[in-house]
């Protein structure tokens, strides 16, 4: 009679303790999916050109993402280079505006490539005062985003942007902002 009571509690117990191992295997299987689609590399340097430059870290984190998934030796067809995916002709523009020597080389290194991106994000966002359009100012250049607020096309009221005529562009916003969502949760 004993045997036919712990046969059912047996696999109960098996069945609980299965149910906990997939959770566990799930929980990590999670974890290594966001680790790797969402990093948290210089995370210290991105938290001080927040406060340096009074921009959100999750914002930075989520251009930087964007941008180039963290790889500091990224180099892209246009010629963009390092984390920040800065030009070479703005990353030496926005060495001048901060008073720094600019290096090209320089642009490998992660921290110098963060400081300088973190910086022209920040120069955007003030510049368009929208987010979204310093984004796509970021992407597209701040003086295409300055047309299309001027073309009704695009803008109704000329401030924000009803329209974003480039898909490369707009794909990047999404990107950036569904990076965005991720991100705030953990610099908060």
């Amino acid at each position: 009679m004993e045997n036919r009571k712990s046969k059912p509690f047996a696999s109960s117990l098996f069945i609980l303790l299965s149910l906990a191992l997939i959770i566990v295997m799930l929980s990590f299987g999670l974890h290594c999916f966001y680790s790797y689609f969402y990093p948290m590399a210089y995370s210290s340097e991105i938290k001080s050109y927040s406060e340096k430059y009074n921009i959100e870290s999750a914002l930075i984190a989520s251009v930087a993402n964007a941008e180039s998934g963290f790889d500091e030796k990224s180099i892209s067809s246009k010629g963009a280079i390092g984390i920040m995916q800065l030009m070479p002709s703005t990353a030496e523009w926005l060495s001048k505006r901060l008073g720094e020597e600019y290096q090209q080389e320089k642009l490998l290194d992660g921290e110098y490539n963060l400081n300088l991106g973190a910086y022209y994000l920040s120069y955007l966002l003030e510049m368009f005062q929208d987010t979204k359009n310093a984004l796509c100012a970021y992407n597209a250049g701040p003086n295409t985003v300055k047309e299309w607020l001027k073309n009704q096309q695009y803008s109704s009221d000329g401030k924000s942007l009803d329209e974003i005529p480039f898909a490369e562009t707009k794909n990047y916003l999404n990107r950036v902002m569904k990076n965005y969502s991720y991100y705030s949760k953990r610099y908060s």
